[in-house]
């Protein structure tokens, strides 16, 4: 058995919806592309304006663009803010007023131009590696430049911010002020771009992006700014010595992310013990810890709730390591109540011992109790394990169904309704890729 196409990987795949061909995203993209043929068209007609002044802060974006990092699992297309070096050179170019005391006059054009031609270098050889969702980071990156150009360069080029008294002490806090404003509507574009490519419920997305703006992307707004004022005052000599933090910042960054990641492999091979020891069948864990993380997505967990999830659907059997007699095939599912909770019970000391956190112990102990005392992610892996088990038993076509009807027909005393109509709708989702719905 395998996992349908749309939900093999970390992230559970898209649940709903196909990659790259909503309406939404192809708007995005089109506005996208209207706005980056405009700027280059009146560019080309006007000439370019300062352009050494152009030429490094377009070397600047295609720098942090080269030193992205690969692509995020956290929300599939709605990932974080991989290139942040490259996102507060475009910001801080966008609300650029003077270089070096001189008054710039670039405008909204040029600024759209410069950010385009630098994202396209950067992303070369990402492009050649396969790596992430180009068209969509190209067209956010443009989409959130011209917001920025649009809503400084016209105030500043005509004086308007001089009669408002807004050129003194009250500029960097308009500069503050400008650069929240972008990033936010970067974050509600970045979660309507994933909500329109996977199905996923917009709520959770939108409040994992506005998570991480407390993060990076304040010192990507930080940064941005400290360069646009920084360059006014130096000229593009101040570019390097502002860009020094947060490229430390983007390498810890990917430490982290690297540390994650190994982490999560740890957790991944300490699972499949019970497979090597015969305790459960092959891909067991793999299958159930996917399908879990795409139904916990589908009733809205937020992102560190759906790791504690995962993890926790990783291990869920791996009390079964303790048993004197193994369980047949290791199907929990058909077992009394009280044998379930024994194994739950045993498989949650052990999970204790591993350092984890003790959430995810939490939950695969509590797997077995009655599902109105559960919390929801245990009720998630219980309900996801019994279709497992359920459906692998299954030999004839249509098994599965069968396994989700006998789900449907639980819920009254083992399994919450809304958890097994969430488990149906990723299946419905993910069957459509796959003729005989097995897993």
């Amino acid at each position: 058995m395998s996992l349908p196409h749309g939900l093999k990987g970390r992230g559970g795949g898209p649940a709903g919806g196909s990659w790259g061909s909503a309406p939404f995203v192809v708007a995005v993209h089109a506005a996208a592309a209207a706005l980056a043929a405009w700027s280059l068209g009146r560019t080309l007609w006007d000439g370019l304006a300062q352009p050494g002044t152009a030429l490094a802060f377009g070397v600047l974006i295609a720098a942090g663009e080269l030193l992205r990092r690969g692509h995020t699992r956290t929300t599939g297309p709605g990932e974080r803010e991989s290139a942040p070096l490259g996102a507060a050179g475009a910001l801080a170019y966008a609300l650029l007023g003077e270089a070096g005391g001189r008054p710039t006059t670039h405008g909204v054009a040029q600024t759209v131009s410069v950010v385009l031609a630098a994202v396209l270098v950067g992303l070369v050889p990402h492009l050649a590696l396969g790596r992430g969702h180009a068209r969509d980071h190209l067209a956010r990156r443009v989409l959130t430049a011209g917001f920025a150009a649009t809503c400084f360069q016209p105030l500043y080029n005509t004086g308007t911010l001089t009669q408002w008294g807004a050129d003194g002490r009250l500029y960097p806090l308009l500069l503050v002020g400008l650069l929240a404003l972008t990033a936010l509507c970067d974050a509600v574009l970045a979660a309507a771009l994933a909500h329109a490519r996977t199905g996923w419920p917009y709520g959770p997305l939108l409040r994992d992006e506005l998570r991480a703006l407390l993060g990076i992307g304040t010192a990507i707004c930080a940064t941005g700014v400290v360069i646009s004022l920084a360059t006014a005052v130096a000229g593009v000599w101040a570019l390097p010595v502002c860009a020094l933090p947060l490229l430390l910042t983007q390498s810890a960054l990917r430490r982290f992310a690297a540390v994650r990641a190994t982490y999560r492999q740890t957790i991944a091979s300490l699972a499949r013990a019970t497979e090597i020891a015969g305790c459960t069948a092959p891909g067991h864990a793999r299958r159930v810890a996917a399908l879990s993380r795409a139904v916990g997505r589908e009733l809205g967990l937020n992102e560190p709730d759906l790791d504690l999830l995962e993890y926790a659907a990783l291990m869920h059997d791996i009390g079964q390591l303790s048993l004197l007699d193994p369980v047949p095939a290791g199907a929990t599912a058909p077992l009394p109540p009280d044998e379930q909770r024994r194994i739950a019970l045993l498989g949650g000391a052990v999970v204790r011992q591993t350092g984890v956190p003790a959430q995810v112990a939490v939950i695969v102990e509590r797997q077995a109790d009655p599902f109105r005392d559960q919390p929801v992610t245990a009720r998630i892996v219980r309900t996801v394990n019994a279709y497992d088990d359920l459906a692998r038993g299954a030999a004839r076509p249509g098994g599965p169904l069968r396994a989700l009807e006998r789900l449907r027909l639980s819920t009254a005393h083992d399994h919450e309704p809304r958890v097994v109509e969430a488990l149906a709708r990723v299946l419905a989702a993910a069957g459509r890729r796959d003729v005989t719905g097995r897993w």
